[in-house]
């Protein structure tokens, strides 16, 4: 009502992967020609009780409590579960022509996205089914994981899902992309994490920085991959894919390109 938007109002429910789901339903309502601009992301505040309770009895959460500055640390051999976070994040999605006849300025270009569902496990990684995600992303684009230069990883810090992501993105990607993983700063923001990491795929592009993975301090030998850590890491790269995956099997990947 304040933007007055008339295309209509949607909201994904796909669990972890609702905020970068939102973002490629509005490329599609763009595309289908039933809107030239879309805002699109995700918001949660889940930091209570009862999804507290959820998350601990289903071991996901990290139990380094005596730290817990550094108790999220994706692709660290130490990790042990995530950390809750809170936020939102939001995007204007505008059709190219649209956009230049008022004007406005891109900080880049969302070129395709992919999105399966893995209907195998509640919980459980399903690694067929992120590659899916992201192979269907790449090709929605128009490129090969050889264009790829940089992945935002939707690494949660768990043991089980951070290896398989990395194998997912070995195998549809490569190993050469840069790789990073801010929940390690801002913890699992849940529906809005995918929303959060498209923001940092576009600033890397649009900066030429990718920031750093923290508290990853000894790389798990598993994950085969260029995961920044330490500190920024400098570049000039075209292309970045993000991925956000979700409790029950939903997978979403989105390729952004430099404005």
């Amino acid at each position: 009502m304040d933007l007055n938007a008339q295309g209509g109002a949607h909201a994904p429910v796909s669990a972890c992967a609702s905020g970068a789901e939102a973002i490629a339903l509005g490329l599609d309502l763009i595309r289908a020609g039933r809107v030239d601009v879309v805002v699109a992301g995700g918001v949660e505040a889940s930091v209570h009780a009862l999804p507290l309770t959820a998350f601990a009895q289903m071991m996901a959460l990290s139990t380094s409590n005596d730290a817990p500055e550094t108790a999220s640390r994706p692709f660290d051999k130490r990790r042990n579960g995530f950390v809750l976070g809170e936020g939102g994040a939001l995007v204007v999605l505008e059709r190219a022509d649209h956009a230049r006849a008022r004007g406005s300025r891109a900080h880049g270009r969302l070129l395709g996205t992919g999105i399966s569902s893995s209907a195998s496990h509640i919980t459980a990684s399903d690694l067929p089914g992120q590659v899916r995600a992201m192979s269907q992303s790449l090709r929605d684009a128009g490129l090969s994981g050889t264009d790829v230069g940089v992945v935002h990883a939707h690494a949660t810090s768990t043991p089980q899902g951070d290896v398989a992501e990395a194998q997912a993105i070995a195998q549809a990607v490569g190993t050469h992309p840069v790789v990073t993983a801010t929940k390690s700063m801002t913890g699992h923001l849940l529906g809005a994490s995918g929303a959060l990491g498209a923001m940092a795929a576009i600033l890397a592009l649009r900066d030429g920085s990718v920031p750093p993975t923290r508290n990853l301090t000894e790389q798990d030998p598993e994950v085969a991959l260029d995961v920044a850590a330490g500190s920024a890491r400098s570049g000039q790269w075209q292309c970045a894919l993000s991925n956000s995956f979700g409790f029950g099997g939903h997978n979403v990947s989105l390729v952004f390109g430099r404005a």
